[in-house]
């Protein structure tokens, strides 16, 4: 990927954040075709290069269909939006930037109160284990915990437990390598959000004093209504302004 393309995208992606929204504001109604590209330039004010890559990305994600002889549809179900609209950690922080992700742990643990909870785990055995700092631009900008039950994954998308064990383990979390094995798949995220301090542990990984203030995010991953993974994203001041609206 070349140094700039990422900032090339910028504007399609906010693009594609607007045509979401008119779609949810009535302006163009779930159901409904959408106008020509021509048409949808000229009310959008953009250019047809842009719009054609956020109408490719509008259909990567499922928020329009595309039939020939009909053209462009609105879907009727919509994904939920911001941080329940499932991306990788490390592409909602690093948007423009450059992003790498740091291996801290690759283990299996035995199952811990959060992964029993929110995860459906065998009697006996052991859950996956991922622990990682994302940086941005070189700065620790988030600590990432993952947790999966490789039994329910490999039972409903055994492409994942195969990335898991390969090469991408080393640079990349965990929901990256599942959403990329479960494209297409009605995969779905739920998750809070709460004030805390960094503690000894997560202050030190992060280079930040243990009294440090952040912001924790808990993520549950599904495939239909069964939970895949469960994730805990720890982020300290400074790091970069993670998009998160209300979901409906």
């Amino acid at each position: 990927m070349a140094a700039g393309q990422p900032q090339r995208r910028r504007p399609v992606v906010a693009l594609y954040e607007r045509m979401v929204e008119a779609i949810r504001a009535g302006t163009y109604p779930p159901g409904s075709t959408l106008p020509t590209e021509p048409r949808l330039a000229a009310e959008l004010g953009v250019g047809r290069p842009a719009l054609r890559e956020a109408l490719i990305l509008l259909q990567e994600d499922g928020v329009i269909t595309v039939r020939r002889g009909v053209g462009r549809t609105v879907s009727r179900h919509l994904p939920p939006r911001g941080f329940e609209f499932l991306k990788p950690v490390e592409q909602l922080l690093g948007e423009g930037r450059q992003t790498a992700t740091v291996p801290l742990a690759r283990t299996r643990e035995e199952p811990t109160d959060f992964s029993t909870q929110h995860l459906v785990l065998p009697a006996h055995g052991e859950v996956r284990f991922w622990e990682s700092v994302i940086e941005v631009d070189g700065v620790p900008a988030c600590l990432t915990q993952e947790w999966a039950a490789d039994e329910t994954v490999a039972e409903l998308l055994p492409d994942a437990v195969a990335a898991f064990d390969g090469a991408g383990a080393r640079t990349s979390s965990m929901l990256r390598l599942l959403l990329d094995a479960g494209r297409g798949l009605p995969l779905t995220g739920g998750s809070t959000i709460v004030a805390t301090t960094l503690g000894r542990q997560r202050g030190a990984q992060l280079g930040r004093p243990a009294d440090t203030p952040g912001v924790l995010v808990t993520q549950v991953v599904r495939l239909d209504r069964t939970p895949l993974l469960a994730a805990k994203h720890m982020l300290p001041p400074g790091a970069p302004a993670l998009p998160v609206w209300q979901a409906r």
